[in-house]
């Protein structure tokens, strides 16, 4: 153990913190908005009486605030397209400087829109700071996994939704009426996100790029091996993997267009298990429980906020296990076990919302199932979703991987804070029952379908599909779910 531990150098841990302040900045976006939600929606009614000397229509507002809050995952879904153009331009390390400017960006307009009396900036704000989101979730993952050893690569990806949940958190507090949620202080509180945006801007450009990138995609030996020698503190570390990059980059195309992307036999499984295990995720309730949990738990508790909040600490706890348990359990594990706990728990809110109007004291426990599916999210399908297609394919594939990746896990949120409102009033308690559905799926295929690919070098597992149409699953120890 003491050999392994001694991959871990202040280099590389710095530069993956340094990185995963960008997905710290999105859980604070995705947190704040949610406890101030009346203070907002008076300051869009206020600036609509100044300028037309009657009051906004119910209706217009309910719509222009779903408009603020979702605009952001629209942004973020559009985000998703530059991915491969940025990673395969400027690198990894350098594309995650470039894009932290729409952050910095968004967040001014964000709270200069209470100065400007205008609703109009604050969802440009938005739809900025979207664009920002859909890039740098693709983009983390992309860099940590590129400059993690092998046996660290599952756990350090994991810190990316570490930080965003810590960041969803921090967002919930600040958001709180006694903290920063008040109508003096609200502008304030959206800019708060551009403290980690300006510590990025100081860390990582002092951090190397992505020995990976410098070698297979830009042909720079020399360069590679620096950066190398600097994220591994040592040549008999450094070397080995080098060796190992050589190969990859000897059997490797140099570019792979997105029409090649869909049209090569050996990214076809690859690309139908990241559709499964995202949609998977992103369409089993979790997102729905994060965006309306302070309405479903207002019409039943006086406290909803700070039962909010309890969801915030769940969900920063269970990513914190899953950063323990990825290295020793493995992917496959840490899905399937998310999956089928999700699929439980929906069930079993379906029966406890059905009987709650016979039985009220149920209502604890509904709290409890809601705590229960958001740990089950958090320990496997939150955040290898962002992560495994990273693994899955091979480098010239890969940023197109991410971006796909990103525009599924955009795309889901979206569609879901669009349809759940009015799936709720249609089906009522079973529209779980849909929820249960998606989970069931994405555990079937992920047990038939998914390889480990814990411990296992980038060009091992890419050898995997290298021409193969399906997936022998248990031609090799490490494939076999339970061993």
């Amino acid at each position: 153990m003491a050999a392994k531990e001694s991959h871990l150098t202040a280099t590389l841990l710095t530069s993956i913190l340094a990185a995963v302040l960008g997905s710290l900045q999105i859980g604070y976006h995705t947190g704040n908005v949610n406890a101030p939600a009346k203070i907002i929606e008076e300051f869009f009614n206020h600036t609509w009486r100044a300028r037309h000397n009657q009051s906004m229509p119910d209706h217009s507002l309910t719509l222009l605030w779903s408009l603020s809050v979702s605009i952001k995952d629209f942004g973020a879904l559009l985000g998703s397209l530059g991915v491969k153009y940025l990673a395969d331009s400027y690198g990894r390390r350098n594309s995650i400087l470039i894009v932290n400017c729409l952050s910095v960006v968004g967040a001014c307009l964000m709270s200069a829109s209470k100065a400007s009396k205008s609703f109009e900036v604050l969802i440009l704000g938005r739809l900025v700071f979207g664009l920002f989101c859909g890039l740098v979730m693709s983009l983390n993952p992309l860099y940590i996994q590129e400059v993690s050893p092998t046996n660290l690569r599952g756990a350090f990806a994991t810190l990316n939704q570490v930080s965003f949940a810590l960041g969803i958190l921090v967002g919930m507090v600040a958001g709180l009426e006694t903290a920063l949620g008040t109508e003096h202080h609200w502008a304030m509180m959206l800019s708060l996100s551009l403290i980690p945006a300006l510590t990025q801007y100081l860390v990582l450009p002092f951090c190397p790029e992505s020995p990976r990138y410098l070698l297979i995609n830009q042909g720079e030996e020399k360069k590679a091996e620096t950066a190398l020698l600097r994220l591994r503190g040592s040549e008999d570390k450094a070397f080995p993997e080098l060796e190992e990059m050589k190969d990859e980059a000897a059997r490797t195309q140099t570019g792979v267009t997105i029409h090649e992307f869909f049209k090569k036999g050996r990214y076809k499984q690859p690309i139908i298990i990241v559709l499964i295990i995202n949609l998977g995720s992103q369409l089993s309730g979790f997102n729905a429980i994060i965006n309306y949990s302070t309405r479903m738990f207002q019409a039943k508790f006086d406290q909803a906020k700070y039962l909010t909040l309890g969801v915030g600490v769940v969900n920063v706890t269970f990513t914190l296990v899953a950063f323990f348990l990825m290295e020793r359990a493995g992917r496959r594990k840490l899905l399937l076990t998310g999956f089928i706990s999700i699929a439980v728990c929906n069930l079993l809110m379906t029966i406890v919302d059905s009987v709650l109007h016979l039985v009220p004291e149920l209502r604890s426990l509904q709290v409890l199932l809601v705590f229960c599916l958001i740990s089950a999210y958090e320990l496997g399908p939150g955040p290898i979703s962002w992560f495994i297609a990273a693994e899955l394919f091979d480098q010239p594939g890969r940023p197109i991987a991410m971006a796909f990746t990103s525009m599924l896990n955009w795309g889901g949120k979206f569609v879901l804070a669009l349809l759940f409102p009015p799936l709720l009033k249609i089906c009522g308690a079973y529209v779980y029952l849909l929820f249960m559905t998606v989970a069931l799926i994405a555990f079937t295929f992920t047990w038939i379908r998914l390889p480990e690919t814990k411990g296992r070098t980038f060009d091992d597992i890419a050898e995997e599909f290298r021409g193969a149409e399906g997936i022998p699953l248990h031609n090799k120890a490490g494939f076999n779910t339970f061993n």
